[in-house]
């Protein structure tokens, strides 16, 4: 017996909600119904899927390792499903992963665009760190992300743009009188990011190899709005992405910001696909939606 398309929606979903009971409530079953189907896979397999205790249900290793097939095979399903029920890209729902520093500031002019163009098109957009995007496209949970392409070598790329970068630092820092940083104005300096799950984070390590300044180690941020707040203080100098820059720090009284020129000040941005997928013309209309929004937002965008 091979595991049913209806078992591996349970054990799924089990995973998710972190209990047989919410799990059954959410899927119209009973408990005892939920619970026998999965025993039936655990004993057809001859693993154990799921831990079970007063406190809930959690995956073991092999679950997890199953959770993922799954939900790769639950996601190719629902995609042919679609795609044979409608002539709307990407089956009428597009499942798409951002960075929070570009999401913002880029997807609203885009998702008017995709609008006017594809009004039955559905996006539904989250906005993750580097580490939680590159493990939803490897689980099926986006089916396409938008991120910094060298955190994702295992998949179908399309460059977008390159992002230039800029710091923030207070209306008294020495650096606020400069019209704009070099590699050497940061030498001895603290440089403000955000935590190792960024590419940014990344990024600036690099830069302050560069240049000599030193990354803090007693703050992380959380958000780039976050960074700002640290930098306005004080507390060192904030390196922050082009799109967050002149659309919205340029804005906040409390910070100066000015442009940083120094080689690996900058970083590319793609759209990126599954490895297994199979790009068509709607993908590729996708990308030069995305492509042409950031050449008007000033950004340089990457020929192709």
């Amino acid at each position: 017996m091979r595991p049913t398309f209806r078992q591996l929606e349970y054990i799924v979903t089990v995973h998710q909600l972190g209990s047989f009971g919410l799990a059954a409530d959410v899927l119209h079953v009973s408990q005892p119904s939920l619970s026998n189907q999965i025993a039936a896979v655990e004993t057809e397999l001859g693993v154990r899927l799921f831990n079970r205790g007063r406190s809930g249900a959690s995956a073991t290793a092999k679950g997890m390792e199953f959770v993922s097939r799954a939900r790769r095979i639950l996601s190719e399903v629902e995609s042919l499903r679609g795609a044979m029920l409608s002539d709307v890209p990407f089956g009428g729902r597009l499942r798409l992963g951002v960075l929070p520093s570009i999401g913002p500031y880029l997807l609203p002019q885009v998702m008017q665009r995709l609008h006017r163009e594809q009004p039955n098109l559905r996006v539904i957009v989250r906005e993750e760190n580097t580490l939680s995007l590159e493990e939803g496209i490897r689980s099926a949970r986006f089916d396409a992300i938008i991120s910094t392409p060298e955190d994702h070598p295992n998949t179908r790329q399309r460059p977008l743009f390159t992002e230039s970068l800029w710091v923030a630092v207070s209306h008294d820092h020495p650096l606020a009188g400069l019209p704009r940083i070099r590699a050497e104005n940061l030498a001895g300096q603290r440089l403000l990011t955000l935590d190792t799950g960024h590419r940014l984070a990344r990024i600036v390590y690099g830069i302050a190899g560069l240049s000599g300044g030193i990354v803090s180690d007693d703050y992380e941020g959380t958000s780039l709005d976050s960074i700002l707040l640290m930098a306005a203080t004080g507390a060192g100098v904030a390196i922050i992405p082009d799109l967050f820059a002149r659309r919205q720090a340029i804005h906040r009284d409390e910070v100066v910001i000015r442009p940083l020129t120094m080689r690996d000040a900058n970083r590319g941005i793609s759209l990126l696909f599954p490895a297994d997928q199979t790009l068509d013309d709607n993908h590729e209309d996708l990308a030069r939606v995305l492509r042409e929004t950031a050449q008007s937002l000033d950004l340089t965008a990457t020929a192709v």
